[in-house]
């Protein structure tokens, strides 16, 4: 397989199935449910969905015995929902609502409703699971994936608000986390105010009386018009419970790096920045991957001169941040929970359904920046230099950006907690050794505190 080219396939919806191979998503619509996937695809409001970027684009192939091929353009970086910020879960969120309440009015409903329906590009949420829209019964008041909603998106999100559970930790949880998975861990204040209340207690009182089954479910039965209405409250609840977890802004003791980093002078800033935006200027990359983006200050630096920039840091509160203000800026930044000396493993039946972090960026990538990390990685994630310099490059096609970072440098002295026979004869001579082997040195700055930039370019 060549590098940046993936080869994933799913095969749990009965209606079809997706393969990606290199740059196509090829999608096989089974017989039965092609001649709705179409109708939908060529609606007008699946075509202006497309036209804003909301659903994924979608083209016929071909069609064969009652099945139908479609293709997908590929969506540069494909992230899962372990790796998103707080915003990004409820941007997801909010489009799946909006989609079904617009689906409403044209006979037709979301069968299902995950994060997994959605893919990101910068900060603009993007559904791609077309064969989610089904035919909607008129007189069904019920949305049956009312409940995966809950699981998927609104459990989680309250678990992350309320109980500290990290986002992170639903990469084992494919249907979300049910209502028992939270209620032991509930006070009985909890467990009888909103939204709790909505979302566990009263599931829970329900699923113990047995009148919470699908056989339930589907005897009941409403006039058209009620039955959408019912179905539109049941939505705006839906959104009114988004509402209500949307978390509170979280500090960090990296979320304020940037306005307290007292081992850079106004000068030294001044040089990186000017460093960064000259050397992004001289690369010219379209895809940039920013190792230890913190909040995004470079990251938005490289968006600025035209690149896709994916953005990863192992800080929510400093992804989140990122987050907020890329969309504010409307940047073509996509912030991730993501370290890359720890990268998400690939999971699913038989490790295939969910790709690893690092097998989807390896090749994907013109540019790699490494800004004020190697420090991190060489000292509280004890990796050698050489390692170092080998993950850089198999991550870039192209450049890198570095920021060396002296044994002298503050930071450096207080990551080596009394470790200096170990690391304090770390230098600049050895990591030049590290990279050559690798990279040629294209342009280099001093900055007046000591650390070094380098514009590398891959031999």
């Amino acid at each position: 397989m060549a590098a940046g080219e993936l080869q994933l396939e799913t095969f749990r919806d009965p209606a079809g199935s997706l393969r990606i191979a290199g740059e196509r998503a090829v999608r096989r619509v089974r017989t039965g449910n092609a001649a709705g996937a179409l109708a939908f695809l060529q609606s007008p409001l699946a075509l202006d969905w497309m036209r804003q970027g909301r659903l994924i684009e979608t083209r016929f192939v071909s069609g064969a015995d009652g099945e139908v091929t479609l293709e997908h353009p590929r969506v540069f970086f494909p992230s899962y929902p372990w790796e998103w910020p707080p915003a990004a879960w409820r941007s997801a969120a909010e489009l799946t609502l909006d989609l079904c309440e617009a689906l409403l009015e044209r006979g037709l409903i979301l069968k299902d409703a995950t994060p997994l329906n959605v893919l990101f590009r910068g900060t603009q949420p993007v559904f791609v699971d077309v064969l989610s829209v089904d035919a909607r019964d008129p007189e069904s008041p019920l949305w049956l994936a009312y409940g995966q909603f809950v699981r998927t998106f609104l459990l989680p999100l309250a678990a992350y608000k309320y109980l500290g559970w990290p986002l992170s930790a639903t990469i084992q949880k494919r249907d979300g986390y049910e209502p028992a998975d939270l209620a032991p861990h509930l006070s009985v204040w909890q467990r009888g105010r909103e939204p709790f209340r909505s979302l566990v207690t009263l599931p829970l009182m329900l699923e113990r009386n047995g009148s919470h089954s699908a056989q339930t479910a589907a005897k009941v039965r409403q006039r058209p018009d009620v039955a959408l209405a019912v179905l539109r409250r049941n939505l705006a609840g839906l959104r009114r419970y988004l509402r209500r977890l949307e978390p509170k802004r979280r500090t960090s003791q990296w979320s304020g790096y940037a306005e307290r980093a007292d081992h850079y002078r106004a000068d030294d800033l001044l040089l990186k920045q000017r460093f960064v935006r000259n050397a992004v200027a001289a690369a010219q990359p379209k895809h940039v991957l920013d190792l230890g983006a913190n909040t995004g200050v470079y990251s938005r630096f490289a968006a600025e001169c035209g690149a896709d920039v994916a953005a990863w840091d192992t800080d929510v509160a400093a992804t989140e941040e990122n987050w907020r203000e890329s969309r504010r800026l409307d940047a073509a930044v996509m912030p991730l929970v993501a370290n890359a000396a720890r990268p998400t493993p690939a999971v699913g039946w038989r490790n295939a359904e969910s790709l690893a972090l690092l097998d989807r960026a390896r090749g994907r990538f013109d540019c790699v920046m490494m800004l004020g990390l190697i420090h991190h990685l060489l000292l509280s994630e004890q990796i050698p230099l050489c390692e170092i310099a080998r993950l850089l490059r198999e991550l870039t096609t192209n450049w890198a950006i570095v920021e060396w970072v002296p044994a002298t440098d503050p930071r450096f002295v207080d990551l080596m907690r009394g470790r200096d026979a170990l690391y304090s004869h770390l230098d600049e001579a050895q990591f030049g050794a590290a990279i050559e082997k690798h990279f040629t040195v294209m342009l280099r700055d001093a900055l007046p505190n000591g650390r070094v930039m380098f514009l590398l370019q891959a031999r």
